[in-house]
């Protein structure tokens, strides 16, 4: 069902693929949106290596929420910041592609402590994470990406 990579040779394996989940910060979340048109949207994420997913926080209304209640298929890219080689002009760039299914999570509980862990990626400042969780918590919709397929790989670009 899922493409074989055309260069094999580029390809990371699944460790280094979770390992940029983790610790980038943002990637874009591509569904299907009105009219059947792609609808990718830059989001920041947390990868739960308890469960495999990938969760994203937002919202319980708007054209994503509208574009997943219609159709579960999903995908998420990320990509490092890249880097040189000491005197090369060009960058070596990690990318990691999820395809999946996505739901919805509405369970405030699990809403709560996956907000708290996703923002630990941005600071450490407690009485920030509690006061907004106290505040954003309840108007917080999360969304769960299960990964069928996964592949990354890395790109020179030249």
């Amino acid at each position: 069902m899922f493409r074989e990579m055309v260069r094999i040779r580029q390809q990371l394996s699944e460790e280094e693929c979770v390992s940029i989940l983790k610790q980038e910060l943002r990637g874009v979340l591509s569904v299907l949106g009105d009219d059947d048109y792609p609808y990718g949207m830059p989001l920041n994420h947390y990868y739960c290596e308890a469960d495999g997913k990938i969760y994203f926080h937002g919202g319980k209304r708007g054209h994503r929420i509208d574009a997943v209640r219609r159709h579960d298929k999903a995908s998420f890219c990320v990509y490092d910041q890249g880097c040189r080689q000491e005197g090369e002009w060009f960058l070596r760039i990690r990318s990691v592609i999820v395809f999946g299914r996505i739901e919805l999570i509405e369970d405030q509980e699990r809403i709560n402590e996956i907000s708290r862990l996703l923002s630990y990626k941005f600071t450490s400042d407690e009485q920030y994470i509690e006061n907004e969780i106290l505040h954003s918590g309840p108007g917080t919709l999360l969304l769960a990406l299960t990964p069928e397929h996964m592949t990354g790989k890395l790109v020179t670009e030249r």
